[in-house]
């Protein structure tokens, strides 16, 4: 911690940036909140930045996430980050139907929210992720925002334990 501590602002930045899917803005707003004790204060900073973000910023963080087996995923264009934690949940070995069943929900999700379907793959297997499109369907538009929310705060917490070994 005390390395990262002693960073210039762009190192901070390239190193802490990636932990909120293409979103570095938000190491950058808070890099001056250091120095941080431990990974618990830094993320807790971090996702601090987040939530006194303005609306927009949320969508932007929330649309900077891929869709799950979606064309990124396809192409093999997604952050190495992203194609490590939907392999973890077994996305990388869904039979053909599965994979239409994915991009189905990814559209329906899309077509009624406005943006991607977020979850925390490391947390979820296949199985849990598709009964989770199926739950959050039936959510408003800002409770799913929140819930996008809840699940990106996951994905950083683990991001960045893998970044800091305390």
């Amino acid at each position: 911690m005390a390395e990262l501590n002693a960073l210039s602002v762009e190192d901070f930045v390239r190193m802490v940036g990636p932990v909120f899917e293409n979103s570095p803005w938000i190491a950058r707003a808070t890099s001056s909140r250091r120095p941080f004790e431990a990974t618990a204060s830094l993320l807790a900073a971090l996702c601090a930045t987040v939530s006194r973000a303005t609306d927009e910023q949320k969508l932007d963080l929330i649309c900077a996430h891929p869709d799950l087996v979606g064309r990124a995923t396809l192409a093999g264009t997604l952050t190495s980050a992203s194609a490590n934690e939907q392999a973890a949940a077994g996305l990388n070995k869904l039979t053909s139907e599965e994979t239409i069943l994915f991009q189905k929900q990814n559209e329906a999700y899309r077509q009624k929210f406005g943006f991607p379907f977020v979850i925390c793959a490391r947390l979820n297997k296949k199985e849990a992720i598709i009964a989770g499109f199926a739950q959050r369907l039936q959510n408003s538009r800002e409770q799913e925002m929140q819930v996008a929310l809840a699940e990106i705060f996951k994905i950083a917490q683990l991001r960045l334990q893998d970044l800091i070994k305390e």
